[in-house]
């Protein structure tokens, strides 16, 4: 794993459906997220938060709200991310809500084009993100960044890593999953999407879902992993604003962490999501930095 991490802050939730996204990075960071990964060795930069539009809260226009507003915050997202990647950094994105994993996810697809990867895409949520202008019921761009990804969606942000589609289906390993629309439900089921829903991680394990997640990686695969804090059960992690029950206890969530790290090939993350302002006494906050940190390696005892 790279021992050089860099952090971003995107301090919005201009994707969001409630306010309050905006404060996570900072949550993150009274969390002591880069002291805790201090000390695991790492040499750890915060670059501090980008920059961009202010959340205008305006209703839906042509099936989008914030279109032109989510665009420049991916690209500003897109280009941090893949300057730190070029520059052989592992860069952590704080944010911020999901409809921003466009921009850091594009940025890894286009470094591994550049030096010839192969890319793995962990997406812990959970809901599937894989909606369309057509199919929300919201017009909120944090529930389409998986479908833009795949090509699905307005030319503006689609286009953002310079490739269209950024990133193959096929990439994707989606975990935790419990909130799909029916219309979206339909379109992953097209795009034949790999998930592991909570009904598989019921009935088969955490244990046999991951090892089925991380399959076949190797030396030359870059491995994202785009965390959403509502993967959590909200008795686990109330600081989100769309919890839904049912998810991964704090133990399942750590083994998933655990089994990510002991893979060595984590080279990007981002931590969406966090709303301090639905939180109680940061413990949300707490909890993803605990989760982050075995991601990065903390176990318990010294593995063989």
């Amino acid at each position: 794993m790279h021992k050089q991490v860099s952090i971003i802050g995107a301090p919005t939730d201009i994707g969001a459906g409630s306010r309050g996204a905006s404060m996570g990075p900072e949550a993150l960071r009274v969390a002591n997220i880069v002291p805790v990964l201090q000390g695991h060795g790492l040499e750890v930069v915060d670059r501090g938060n980008l920059t961009g539009p202010a959340n205008p809260w305006l209703p839906p226009t042509e099936g989008y709200r914030h279109l032109a507003e989510v665009v420049a915050w991916n690209k500003a997202v897109h280009a941090a991310v893949h300057a730190e990647l070029t520059i052989g950094r592992l860069p952590v994105l704080l944010g911020g809500d999901h409809c921003l994993g466009l921009g850091s996810i594009s940025a890894a697809a286009r470094h591994c084009r550049e030096t010839n990867k192969k890319l793995r895409i962990l997406w812990l949520d959970a809901h599937a993100d894989f909606n369309t202008n057509i199919l929300t019921p919201s017009g909120n761009l944090h529930g389409m960044p998986v479908a833009c990804l795949c090509g699905h969606g307005p030319q503006e942000l689609i286009e953002i890593g310079g490739q269209v589609p950024a990133v193959s289906p096929k990439w994707f390993r989606q975990i935790g999953i419990r909130s799909v629309d029916a219309g979206e439900k339909r379109l992953v089921h097209e795009m034949d999407l790999e998930v592991f829903d909570m009904r598989y991680i019921d009935e088969m394990g955490m244990r046999h879902a991951m090892e089925l997640a991380l399959a076949t990686l190797d030396s030359n695969t870059h491995l994202h992993v785009s965390f959403d804090v509502d993967f959590l059960d909200p008795d686990v992690a109330p600081g989100v604003g769309t919890t839904v029950k049912g998810g991964p206890t704090y133990r399942e969530a750590q083994l998933c962490m655990e089994m990510i790290a002991d893979t060595g090939r984590l080279a990007s993350l981002d931590v969406m999501e966090l709303n301090p302002a639905l939180d109680v006494r940061n413990a949300t906050a707490e909890v993803a930095v605990d989760l982050i940190e075995s991601l990065f390696g903390k176990s318990t005892l010294m593995r063989k």
